[in-house]
């Protein structure tokens, strides 16, 4: 028996997806007859209250008879119900100093957090995320981005378009020039980017082509691994070497920045790992890229003129090389980069992205929640009973301060 509440958004600008459907509620409670969801009502939420109902799932205000909640954005503390179990992304993992408060009244509260980040295989292989259409969306709005700034073609806004389906007709018409991108990262978040890479008829060619090759059709390159990193020591690459000891790491994008006209960044990067490329290097003779989009977004991160995110509503900014102040995008001026920095860019396809994300949760998570013990939840609960989990008391000067 378990009773499953779906929690209204309430962070602003508000985030409209959801971890499950209607549709998604509705077979999981045939499927599991002593299962029960209901529904927080909301004006936003990408799928309506009524289209619950229609599904025969019980909307109601007081979820507090439920015993895990579902949510998707950080839940707001006054809002917190003690001793529940709650799932959503907490962004408290990496001591962010904006979640400490929230880290704390998760304590305070003894509630049992499962966050969805930290939901992995053995491999420590994501289980769950919105990454795949993170990189969709990302890819899009660099290349919608790219045809503003030049004026050499149009695309759609995602958001306006309503469904990946739908955006895919308006990529029948268009016609991408030969241009030459970059792709950098790997994961869900690739995998994104490389599928309206296919859609658009972009051709893949292999870095060392990239580098001395001229095409007059549109291209790109998919860097990572040992084509975006080597030893510092030895110039050789060694993927557990690299993620134990990324310090010891030099980036190699360096080569790229003469021959690319739009960078779309999708890696995992933290404070150890060499970025992509310094503020000085966009004052370079030979610098060519015109628009980044910054997929991963991490502020003066991996692209460190990522100078803060950026909205669906305006989702791209100017940095001028020479003063790297922000300016007005969509200048065609080769003096300023334009920047996409969107951070919660499922959000532009949110129904396409919150059906892919149930469909992921009733596979790989629902399963192991309903299991007396499960190695993957514990991985990922970093809180319950007013106290860190083993795996996460390196946080406890930030969770207990």
């Amino acid at each position: 028996m378990m009773r499953i509440g779906l929690i209204r958004e309430r962070k602003t600008p508000p985030d409209t997806r959801v971890a499950l459907t209607p549709k998604q509620c509705a077979n999981l409670m045939q499927q599991y007859p002593g299962m029960t969801i209901v529904v927080e009502p909301s004006p936003n939420r990408c799928y309506t209250d009524d289209e619950y109902r229609a599904e025969g799932i019980t909307i109601q205000e007081d979820l507090s008879d439920c015993d895990v909640l579902l949510g998707i954005k950080e839940v707001k503390i006054d809002y917190l119900i003690p001793g529940k179990t709650y799932f959503f992304f907490s962004h408290t993992k990496k001591k962010q100093p904006y979640n400490q408060k929230l880290m704390q009244a998760l304590i305070e509260k003894k509630i049992r957090m499962i966050d969805y980040e930290c939901l992995t295989h053995i491999d420590e292989q994501r289980i769950l995320g919105f990454g795949l259409y993170a990189g969709i969306v990302g890819a899009h709005n660099g290349l919608l981005t790219y045809g503003k700034k030049t004026g050499t073609y149009q695309l759609p806004a995602a958001h306006e378009v309503g469904s990946y389906e739908d955006m895919l007709k308006a990529y029948e018409q268009a016609i991408i020039p030969n241009i030459k991108i970059v792709v950098t990262g790997s994961g869900k978040v690739a995998a994104g980017i490389l599928d309206v890479m296919t859609q658009l008829d972009i051709e893949s060619v292999e870095p060392e082509d990239f580098l001395t090759h001229q095409y007059d059709y549109p291209v790109y390159t998919h860097l990572k691994g040992a084509a975006l990193y080597a030893r510092k020591d030895n110039d050789l690459f060694h993927r557990d070497d690299f993620h134990a000891n990324p310090e010891a790491y030099k980036c190699l994008f360096s080569q790229y920045v003469s021959q690319t006209d739009i960078l779309m960044n999708g890696i995992y990067w933290d404070e150890k790992i060499a970025r992509l490329f310094e503020k000085q290097d966009i004052l370079r003779n030979d610098w060519r890229i015109s628009v980044i989009s910054d997929i991963t977004c991490d502020v003066d991160g991996s692209v460190p003129i990522n100078v803060g995110a950026s909205t669906i509503a305006d989702p791209v900014y100017g940095i001028n090389r020479k003063t790297q102040e922000k300016e007005v995008a969509f200048q065609p001026n080769k003096e300023v980069i334009d920047v996409m920095a969107v951070d919660n860019l499922p959000n532009e396809l949110p129904r396409d992205a919150s059906q892919y994300f149930g469909v992921h949760f009733e596979k790989f998570v629902l399963s192991e929640l309903l299991k007396e013990e499960s190695d993957i939840i514990r991985r990922a609960t970093i809180c319950e009973d007013g106290k860190l989990t083993s795996h996460y008391e390196y946080l406890s000067d930030y969770a207990y301060a």
